[in-house]
């Protein structure tokens, strides 16, 4: 098993509203894992947000919280309901009407990583799954939840900033000939999961910093979003992709030579989202 089920790291002193979140960024494989599944150590990574905790790690020094996954997301995927088993993996499921997500082996317990490469040779133990979800999954989202709810009971309201990384090809569908292409993809669930103005506020961040962004396409946001977007109650929760290629080299899984000029760049960034709705209000409070 991995070794911790998530990392949390917390201002000196809390300012902010807003919940910076890596759940897709966490590389400790176990043996026992790297030794069931039919890929080599190298492909199983290709699942990963690589490095994303890193360029989103400077959230504490402008007040606000960051929590990141300490499981890889090939072993268990924290952004999928704790449900979403697939049959075609998981021992004793029944199908269920049609899920896009676990048709295509995305499961919470994935089948495949990037480009449909199977990572098992047969089926999983149910029990094998579930301890995964109780000693992973309910970890991560039980600290999410509290960081959300302590960020509502200081400020009156909770911005979940949930971090992630694209491929380069992901936004060929949508890149026009002769325009930028984008490079940022911010989702809010076509406005369910946050409020306009808060979104408007981290689009500008990310513009003023000189990047292109689009919204919703292809990326509106899943299972967090869905699961914590809450803007009429004052919860809001906003996927953010990054393309990879910005910052790292995709075949190799390695920080390009652009890594710590972009990591320069994001922070003017978190310090411009951490921003919003920020109070100048104790940590005592907690």
């Amino acid at each position: 098993m991995p070794k911790v089920a998530y990392q949390l790291y917390l201002p000196d002193h809390w300012t902010s509203p807003v919940v910076f979140a890596s759940p897709h960024s966490g590389r400790d494989y176990p043996w026992s894992f790297l030794r069931r599944t039919v890929l080599d150590e190298h492909s199983i990574r290709t699942s990963e947000d690589a490095y994303v905790d890193r360029l989103f790690e400077a959230a504490p020094t402008f007040g606000a919280s960051f929590l990141k996954a300490g499981a890889p997301r090939a072993f268990v995927d924290l952004n999928r309901a704790q449900d979403e088993f697939d049959p075609a993996l998981i021992e004793g499921v029944r199908r269920q009407g049609h899920n896009p997500r676990i048709a295509s082996g995305l499961g919470v317990i994935p089948r495949v990583v990037a480009g449909g490469r199977a990572i098992y040779r047969g089926k999983l133990p149910m029990q094998e799954a579930q301890a995964r979800i109780d000693e992973f999954w309910l970890p991560y989202h039980e600290q999410l939840q509290t960081l959300l709810h302590g960020a509502k009971m200081r400020f009156g309201q909770a911005i979940l900033v949930d971090c992630h990384s694209m491929p380069h090809e992901a936004v060929e569908s949508i890149a026009r000939a002769g325009a930028r292409r984008p490079e940022i993809v911010i989702g809010d669930r076509f406005g369910a999961s946050a409020g306009a103005e808060v979104v408007d506020q981290i689009e500008r961040a990310f513009v003023q910093a000189g990047l292109c962004v689009v919204r919703n396409s292809p990326f509106a946001g899943a299972y967090i979003c869905q699961n914590y977007g809450r803007p009429s109650k004052q919860q809001h929760a906003i996927q953010i992709e990054i393309d990879r290629s910005i910052y790292m080299n995709e075949q190799t899984i390695r920080p390009n030579n652009n890594f710590q000029n972009f990591r320069k760049v994001l922070r003017g960034v978190i310090a411009e989202i951490a921003a919003i709705g920020a109070q100048d209000v104790p940590l005592a409070a907690e």
